[in-house]
């Protein structure tokens, strides 16, 4: 019997709450929206139940506040079959929540408040350390500290474990060049690859020179998301394409979270990287076909069978 695959996801839980309408409002304008859904968000947990659901064996690294947002959010996780032992409860904290607008074409615009998540702390994280030393590989975003997100870099470096991080949501400026420097993966968008490298991704050729600027940083694998489009690979060795099935998205909420979550199980199950991006890229298409976040994410046979 093959083992599950360990992992280890450090990162953001929040509450979504969604208004589905037909099109954005302008600045300052006041439209009636449709249906509201509120779903478990965050794309830290989004990206554990993913993995959960893919085959994993996930313990969620994450901040919650003593509300009932939190509380549910436990159980939640819990109830996924993820390890619930390393979130800290913080009383007298609101959990992290987010306000999300849905248009018709299933694009989304989205506003977070951090709550909790921005209390997530490098000395949390190096007290939960010890006990991720049977992991296979860790999974971070940018929705808590990026003071948090460093150490657990510089952790992962000094104790030759793989980190995969997904620079979302977009940073403000380019990650440091040390958080960098020996990274096993990055993932960003095409919004979040021009922040890091400076450089416009509309083409192979200026994928490529964003990867190479990104490689020369240090970063041993970088795998640029495409939406609709695919996925682009490189690394030392190699550079490619994979595409994105064809699917009528109803929601892309969660899409980037479910590819990395499911992405990372792959990974640590010893599969390349092109079987890895087209799983991952099968369990995307099927979560933007649905409404919510953490709802989304497809069971291994789901994907299967897709």
């Amino acid at each position: 019997m093959q083992l599950m695959p360990k992992i280890v996801v450090v990162g953001s839980s929040n509450t979504d709450m969604v208004v589905k309408t037909a099109r954005f409002p302008e600045p300052g304008e006041t439209i009636l929206g449709g249906d509201f859904f509120m779903f478990p968000g965050g794309k830290g947990a989004n990206q554990a139940v993913a993995s959960a659901r893919a085959g994993g064996e996930v313990t969620f690294v994450c901040c919650l506040g003593d509300d009932l947002f939190g509380q549910n959010a436990r159980k939640g996780y819990a109830k996924e079959g993820i390890n619930v032992d390393s979130i800290k409860i913080v009383e007298d904290a609101a959990s992290g929540v987010a306000l999300i607008t849905v248009n018709g074409e299933g694009e989304n615009e989205i506003v977070v408040a951090s709550g909790t998540n921005a209390l997530l702390s490098p000395d949390y994280v190096e007290s939960q350390m010890e006990t991720f030393s049977a992991s296979d590989i860790f999974l971070t975003q940018l929705e808590t500290p990026l003071e948090t997100v460093a150490f657990l870099a510089e952790q992962c470096k000094t104790k030759n474990k793989k980190l995969i991080i997904n620079p979302a949501p977009a940073p403000s400026q380019p990650l440091e060049d040390a958080v960098l420097d020996g990274l096993f993966l990055i993932t960003p968008n095409e919004t979040e690859t021009k922040i890091l490298t400076g450089i416009n991704v509309d083409d192979e050729v200026s994928l490529k020179k964003a990867g190479n600027a990104l490689l020369e940083k240090g970063v041993q694998n970088v795998i640029v998301t495409l939406g609709s489009r695919g996925s682009f690979f490189m690394n030392s060795d190699q550079s490619f394409v994979v595409p994105a099935p064809k699917v009528k998205a109803m929601d892309t909420t969660a899409a980037g979270d479910v590819f990395n979550g499911v992405l990372t199980v792959c990974l640590a199950e010893g599969k390349d990287w092109k079987e890895s991006m087209a799983y991952a890229s099968k369990a995307a298409a099927i979560s933007v076909t649905k409404m919510g976040a953490q709802d989304t994410a497809p069971t291994k046979e789901e994907i299967n069978q897709f």
